[in-house]
């Protein structure tokens, strides 16, 4: 994704943010690749990695989490499955 969007992601597969984009969502996907500036919360299933000049301000799930040199991290972090979409719900 490239450019600016507000709202929600959902994906069981890759989501990537790229170096011009400015999210502000809650992003929940399989693997999250981050080079460009995000807010709010990122729940990866697999991983996330962040590369420079990636700049995330928000809290972070993810039981694997990787920063590169130079990328800004400004939130709280939880090394640990993100919940699962459908978790917490009731079905009857």
């Amino acid at each position: 994704m490239d450019g600016k969007f507000t709202g929600e992601v959902r994906s069981d597969g890759i989501f990537i943010i790229g170096e011009k984009a400015v999210v502000h969502a809650d992003i929940q996907a399989g693997v999250v690749l981050v080079h460009g500036e995000t807010h709010g919360t990122i729940k990866a299933q697999t991983r996330m990695e962040a590369y420079f000049p990636a700049k995330i301000y928000g809290v972070v799930y993810s039981p694997i989490l990787v920063c590169g040199e130079g990328v800004i991290f400004q939130g709280t972090s939880h090394m640990s499955a993100a919940p699962k979409i459908n978790e917490g719900s009731e079905e009857g």
